[in-house]
């Protein structure tokens, strides 16, 4: 029956269409990556001046901009296909001057690198020079070399995660507080200013069950680490599977959370991939894709591009924009 079954293929489209409304889209900045050690400085900002970027990406109809962060990376991974980055905290103050409604995230911030005090001050004072546009995204770190260059113990980082979480509302809160660390000693200490938002959103990366366990109990979003099985190894993490299996465990989580008492919605974040042109490439395809991932239980769609150059990057962001964005 051919007319019944193009009347289903015109719901089915309808729905995802619906879904499509659903999620919503954080611009990446593209990351320099240097084929050899000892890359030139320019390279930081060769995809575009920030300014520029930034209001390209509101200006298109995104919902947010995002950073990453290694504050000193290996050579050997940087010169085998790894990034380098901005200070997210630094970068993303400058994207909030020039910008009114888009999110910033820190996607993600290594959150053992830093005491928790600072790290709770630097997104605090974020989040109020912008209006409480901040969301905080933070992992545990994966990169050993690193860990021994800021002169933090690979080994404690799940145990120094585990606190960040732990004093980061009590530093929000405004009230006087005490927390014994493994390394410091709060005593009855207080923080201020407060976040415009009072909370700011915590969302935690990784694959693993202990990175879904804490977002389910202590978190407002979870950002799994997509791509490829030798990614996965590099970043000390689980494959992600299939869409499918993305489903099931956000499936999973969301019930976790539920059975922990805990009523908010809890976002999840997904990265659509590097060096895809999609906002040329079948434009179909990928609004299935994108309803897809919304059917699955995913609230935010991370886009990026290898752009290397300011005309490339505007480009890339505008033709998205009009492609995907549009009509919104």
């Amino acid at each position: 029956m051919p007319g019944r079954n193009q009347a289903c293929l015109t719901v089915l489209l309808s729905l995802r269409k619906k879904y499509i409304l659903i999620v919503r889209f954080f611009f990446h900045y593209p990351e320099p990556r240097y084929p050899e050690p000892g890359g030139a400085d320019a390279a930081a900002l060769s995809a575009g001046p920030l300014r520029e970027v930034a209001t390209a990406v509101e200006r298109a109809g995104f919902d947010g901009l995002s950073l990453s962060e290694h504050p000193v990376p290996g050579a050997r991974w940087s010169a085998s296909g790894g990034h380098q980055t901005l200070d997210p905290f630094v970068a993303l103050s400058f994207v909030a001057a020039v910008t009114s409604r888009l999110r910033l995230l820190t996607y993600l911030a290594v959150a053992p690198y830093r005491n928790p005090f600072l790290l709770a001050k630097a997104a605090a004072t974020l989040d109020l020079v912008s209006g409480g546009r901040v969301t905080l995204g933070l992992g545990t770190g994966y990169q050993k070399s690193e860990f021994h260059a800021l002169g933090v113990d690979f080994d404690e980082r799940n145990h120094l995660f585990d606190e960040i979480l732990d004093t980061l509302p009590m530093h929000w809160q405004g009230s006087a507080f005490s927390y014994e660390g493994k390394h410091f000693s709060a005593r009855d200490v207080i923080a201020r200013p407060r976040p415009t938002q009072g909370r700011i959103p915590i969302w935690i990366g990784g694959n693993s069950a202990l990175s879904r366990r804490r977002v389910a109990e202590r978190a407002q979003g979870w950002m799994p680490m997509s791509g490829s099985s030798q990614l996965s190894t590099t970043a000390r993490t689980p494959t992600l599977g299939s869409v499918d299996q993305l489903a099931l465990r956000i499936t999973e989580l969301r019930a976790t959370a539920a059975a922990a008492g805990r009523d908010e919605p809890i976002d999840v974040v997904y990265s659509y991939g590097q060096g895809i042109d999609v906002a040329l490439d079948e434009p179909d395809r990928h609004r299935e894709s994108f309803a897809g991932l919304a059917e699955a239980g995913v609230t935010w769609i991370v886009i990026s591009g290898r752009t290397d150059s300011p005309a490339a990057t505007v480009d890339f962001v505008e033709s998205f924009g009009a492609t995907y964005l549009a009509g919104r």
